[in-house]
């Protein structure tokens, strides 16, 4: 889209009556038919920034060898083209330009296309996404290519495997910084108030991870030494608007911390010349690995306080992408079937390097609580895949950027690491790079060396674990004698209906018992512990036989094998009184999880589960777990406890939670968590009384400080129960009119718990599509955020009725929010499943994409009934 919220037709989806037509929905079929075609050496890019709000010239000069008299295309996403020339040739662009591909006839053995355009400036994050800082009304872009929108700033062969070498020329206006994958080169005067950046020509890459960022950034500047000795300098830039609050020191030592551990790890030193990391409006993602110069979601700068949980997120997004760099950037996957190797590759590596050289040492039970949390739930859906997935055209890509494709393939990697030992899974990555750099590959590239380097034979590994779906349970079944000694003691394993696979597992099992005396007296200690490779419906564990039960059993200790788990009877038993007194947190996180699990199953009642929250939660040391355990429980409480015992249920959850956060520690991250927490929940007089006095002053509890998020956080609560309306977010945002409060605005203007109010924000985001795609998303939090469901009744029809529509007609990113962020999920009915199922017979099997989004939603409100049947 373009400053005035509208996107021209030949940006949009290229759609008709549900069928997606050639050109933005590259397939895998048409890519390889594209690379047997012709191969690319290099590309010339020149670019003004400084015409329009809307538009922008772009002309690429590429040059690339062919067969002889064969035909092929480029992918070019314009407003339009003016120009094609091919070998010297003009060919006419209304011929052979539809807005999307650009069809070249006649190619020669070596061949140079040149192509003039105006390409689309965008606000949905996608392309060159361009935003107007409310605070100084300066301007700031920058580039979102992944998966397939390069192609929307210059003409490109727009596939992972045509990888090239990319120089840049931006004109800009000449007090901007200009940021790309080179080094930043000194610009030269380009006419009154303008400049032109030559940038050096880059090394070997996919255009994916090409990369501009440009405008009025700060920077604050360091630099590090490679492996290899060379000076890479290092750059952290912000909105100056938000450098104030710019933690540069802790992002340069994580980076540094990264590189020592990659670059040991991985044999090979950092392969680019320079590291910036820009923070950056309106971001989809968390980040995006651009090489040399990547972007993160800019709520990464913290202008207020917030949770331990937050910061740590941070660090592992660091470290994430900086993974990349070599897994990814350096060597990289020749089609997106292998998307998944990327993002579980840098998903479990930065998980490792924060444990072992970042300081987090409890990387890894936030790791278990949140990354396998979101594994479990998305290998349970209806849409669950294999890790390796078909991936047939963009589509899937873009809907396959999943818990699976993160996740599950990080846990799936961990337990790989364990099958093989860690030693030998690195030395199989150190051949593999060294084998393989400035390449593309393909999953059995990878296994060839891990093989090699570990001795085992991975091919049935691979084929159980990489190219099938669905999440193993494991149970302990347990024999004991007179005299409580263990008899018998074997793992049952079973598997998902419709995934009937039984996996080989590295697992440990772990003895539990209250340590009598000590420091650790009263508290649930590891006793005993063996680790054994777990296969087949029922492994026995000889070890065990002749030792005491403990109070508590724990198969999976660790967290090594990637496997729901539920406990034998005399465990959960202990597991219900004396969550809180394990003495570490990654057994009591994985008690939690199997609780959880079972709530969400539908095996226990969700008040149970909700009791059990509430009473252990304060005695929580990691602020991830708390995190985590706090959404769990505004889930199970919103969707999960049975109809006539929500209300009475969640407002003595909110009560608790207040007096959680009176009694924890003065300033503590604890503290902080239970407000925010409280106030989500708050709906009755009292509780609102209280929100409203802390607002404003009158309550106060010691080391809290009401900053500028929190009391955003604390004005919602009360627009939702009806003791704020506009007046009050005007003025809040008066207060606070930068980027983050008009997003906050747009939230708590949708939380208005009136017709006149939803029906205003469905008209905004469904009707007009006002705003760039974060306001939007904002709204949208905001829309579903009510007490009286009947609100959200009228629109049940409203959106069936509208999201072909939308997915027509809107780009990837904007579709997807509305129909996922829209879907009327709160009202959990059967009727709402009933006009699901109706919508979903008439869009047939049209469109995939579309249909998947549609059915995981559904998913939620299904599973909600057996939850709501279940506690009642």
């Amino acid at each position: 889209m373009h400053a005035a919220g509208a996107e021209p037709a030949l940006s949009t989806r290229h759609r008709t009556e549900g069928i997606t037509l050639p050109g933005l929905n590259l397939t895998r079929a048409e890519a390889i038919e594209r690379t047997a075609t012709l191969t690319v050496k290099d590309y010339d890019v020149t670019l003004d920034l400084t015409r329009s709000a809307e538009t922008f010239p772009s002309t690429t000069t590429v040059r690339f060898s062919a067969k002889e008299g064969s035909s092929s295309f480029i992918d070019a996403v314009t407003d339009k083209v003016h120009r094609v020339t091919l070998n010297g040739v003009e060919l006419d662009p209304k011929v052979v330009s539809d807005g999307v591909r650009i069809q070249l006839p006649g190619l020669a053995a070596e061949n140079v296309l040149t192509v003039e355009a105006d390409a689309l400036f965008m606000n949905t994050g996608e392309g060159l996404h361009r935003f107007v800082d409310p605070v100084d009304n300066e301007v700031y872009l920058y580039s979102q290519f992944e998966v397939p929108d390069s192609r929307r700033m210059f003409a490109v062969f727009e596939q992972p495997d045509q990888k090239a070498v990319f120089t840049f020329h931006v004109t800009a206006p000449d007090h901007w910084d200009v940021i790309s994958n080179s080094p930043t080169p000194e610009p030269v005067p380009a006419g009154e108030g303008k400049s032109t950046w030559h940038f050096e020509p880059t090394l070997t890459m996919s255009s994916y991870v090409t990369a501009l960022i440009a405008g009025p950034y700060q920077s604050v500047r360091s630099e590090l030494t490679s492996s290899d000795g060379r000076t890479i300098p290092l750059g952290v830039f912000a909105r100056k608007s938000l450098m104030e609050f710019m933690d540069a020191d802790n992002v340069f030592e994580l980076t540094r911390r990264g590189f020592e551990f990659y670059e040991e790890q991985f044999g090979t030193p950092y392969p680019f010349p320079k590291y910036d990391q820009l923070f950056v409006p309106e971001f989809n993602a968390g980040a995006m690995e651009n090489a040399g110069a990547v972007t993160f979601l800019e709520s990464y700068v913290f202008r207020s306080k917030v949770t331990d949980a937050t910061v740590e997120r941070r660090a592992i997004t660091i470290l994430h992408e900086l993974a990349h760099m070599w897994f990814g950037d350096l060597v990289t996957m020749r089609w997106w079937n292998d998307l998944w190797l990327n993002e579980s590759f840098a998903e479990f590596m930065s998980t490792l390097a924060a444990a072992e050289n970042a300081g987090y040492a409890d990387a890894w039970t936030s790791f278990s609580s949140m990354e396998k949390g979101w594994a479990y739930r998305q290998d349970q859906l209806p849409s669950t895949h294999p890790i390796k997935a078909e991936i047939t055209d963009l589509e899937d890509v873009l809907v396959n950027f999943d818990g699976i494709t993160y996740a599950k393939g990080a846990s799936v990697l961990r337990q790989l690491v364990a099958w093989v030992g860690q030693e030998k899974f690195m030395a199989g990555l150190r051949a593999y790079f060294a084998k393989h750099a400035w390449s593309n590959t393909e999953l059995a590239d990878l296994m060839v060396e891990l093989e090699a380097a570990s001795g085992r034979d991975l091919s049935a590994w691979t084929g159980k674990w990489l190219e099938t779906a669905g999440v193993n349970t494991f149970k302990p079944a347990i024999e004991v004698d007179d005299d409580g000694a263990i008899t018998s003691f074997s793992i049952l394993q079973s598997a998902a209906p419709g995934h009937p696979v039984l996996r080989p597992h590295r697992a440990a099992v772990g003895f539990y018992n209250f340590a009598a005396s000590g420091a650790d007296a009263g508290r649930l200690v590891r006793t005993h512990r063996v680790e054994l490779d777990v296969d087949g419906a029922v492994t026995p564990v000889s070890e065990l036989v002749g030792l005491a039960r403990p109070a508590l059993v724990l198969v999976n200790d660790d967290d090594l094998a990637y496997a729901k788990i539920r406990l034998d009877p005399e465990s959960l038993a202990t597991a219900k009184e004396h969550l809180k007194d394990f003495k570490d947190s990654l057994p009591r996180t994985l008690v939690a999880a199997s609780a959880w699990d079972a709530a969400r199953d539908g095996e226990t009642p969700a008040r149970e589960y909700v009791e059990l929250v509430l009473a252990s939660i304060g005695h929580e040391s990691g602020s991830t777990a708390v995190t985590v355990l706090l959404r769990q429980l505004a889930t199970a409480l919103h969707f999960y406890v049975a109809p006539e015992h929500q209300h009475e249920t969640a407002v003595a959850a909110a009560d608790t939670l207040w007096t959680l956060a009176r009694d924890a520690a003065a300033g503590s991250d604890a503290q902080l968590q239970f407000v925010k927490a409280f106030a989500l929940h708050a709906q009755t007089d009292v509780q609102l009384d209280t929100v409203q006095e802390l607002l404003e002053g009158t309550e106060s509890l010691a080391g809290l400080e009401i900053d500028t998020d929190l009391r955003w956080e604390l004005l919602t609560s009360l627009v939702a129960g009806a003791r704020a309306a506009q007046g009050n977010i005007d003025a809040e945002l008066a207060r606070d009119n930068t980027q983050n409060g008009q997003l906050a605005a747009a939230t708590a203007r949708a939380a208005i718990p009136t017709p006149e109010g939803k029906a205003g924000t469905w008209e905004s985001v469904v009707v007009r599509g006002e705003g760039a795609n974060a306001v939007q998303r904002a709204a949208i939090t905001g829309f579903g955020r009510v007490w009286d469901t009947s609100l959200l009744q009228p629109y049940v029809e409203k959106y069936f009725a509208a999201i072909r529509g939308v997915w027509a007609e809107k780009s990837y990113e904007t579709a997807s929010t509305i129909i996922t962020g829209l879907y009327p999920s709160q009202l959990v009915a059967q009727s709402t499943v009933d006009a699901t199922d109706a919508f979903l017979a008439g869009l047939g099997s049209e469109v995939p994409a579309l249909r998947r989004l549609v059915v995981e939603s559904r998913d939620g409100v299904v599973r909600a009934l057996k939850a709501q049947a279940a506690d009642a």
